[in-house]
């Protein structure tokens, strides 16, 4: 049996302790084919968001009043709190924290610590996020993993695990609707929440042909978004011919948001897998 290279990449910015843009997953490569879409426009001035990967969206989704849309995570400076160590297993883990400052506090002025393992191992990515509050008050957000998955067209992809589901419409003003398709195909710009999904969605169609495997724990939407060609014309940081080769998946918890109580954790956890 071939031995299967994994190589994860996540952006560092000047100091190797430091990570920004969010501790932004950008490459994720399985036998040396990408698996994740990073746009050929994406801007790595650390200042923004980058433009695919998989990006932590924090502490809110969206639209949000006193800050970026999508919350500050995904911009902020995160410490590396264990450097990649390869285990007995032969899986490798690493560790990135972010915790309440001057900056997160201008905007969301509550303590928090935000802590993900990435764990690598053959075939698979595994996320293990906990979110810890130390303060006195309760915290209310919402969270999510801003997966872009690369695809050689997007029209050809097949999404499980939906059928049933209430889904919050947002190219249709925030309309509800039900799926009752077996499987979500997207041949149109699409954004949509999936509320209450089962633990396991299949991707059909992604690099080569193969289908991805996104197993997750306490996280219980799932955001469907592609721009499509009008759409994508708008993004600045987006070339509008890429629109068919991504396909976003993202487990998160953004339909209600997550009530933390002084001194409690929540925690969540997904596993994207190449079949």
């Amino acid at each position: 049996m071939s031995r299967v290279l994994v190589v994860v990449k996540v952006v560092v910015l000047v100091d190797p302790r430091t990570f920004c843009g969010g501790a932004t997953v950008v490459s994720w490569r399985v036998n040396n084919q990408e698996q994740l879409f990073v746009s050929k426009q994406a801007i790595f001035d650390g200042k923004r968001a980058i433009r695919g990967g998989i990006p932590v969206v924090f502490p809110q989704f969206g639209e949000w009043s006193t800050g970026p849309q999508h919350g500050f995570a995904r911009i902020c400076r995160w410490e590396l709190k264990k450097p990649p160590e390869r285990l007995p297993t032969g899986d490798v883990e690493a560790m990135f924290q972010l915790l309440d400052n001057e900056f997160t506090r201008s905007m969301w002025n509550y303590p928090f610590s935000l802590t993900y393992r990435l764990i690598l191992r053959e075939k698979e990515l595994h996320f293990n996020i906990s979110v810890y509050n130390p303060g006195a008050e309760t915290l209310s957000f919402t969270f999510l993993l801003h997966t872009y998955f690369k695809v050689p067209d997007v029209r050809r992809c097949q999404i499980t695990g939906m059928r049933g589901c209430t889904y919050i419409d947002k190219t249709r003003e925030g309309a509800l609707y039900q799926e009752h398709r077996d499987v979500v195909t997207v041949n149109e710009w699409t954004d949509r929440i999936y509320q209450n999904t089962p633990l396991e969605h299949i991707i059909t169609n992604v690099v080569s042909g193969r289908k991805m495997r996104m197993q997750k724990y306490n996280l219980v939407d799932t955001v469907v978004w592609n721009p499509w060609v009008e759409k994508a014309k708008e993004i600045p940081d987006f070339g509008e011919e890429e629109f068919p080769n991504l396909v976003c998946v993202e487990a998160g918890h953004v339909s209600s948001p997550v009530i933390l109580p002084p001194g409690t954790v929540f925690e969540a956890s997904q596993i994207l897998q190449v079949m």
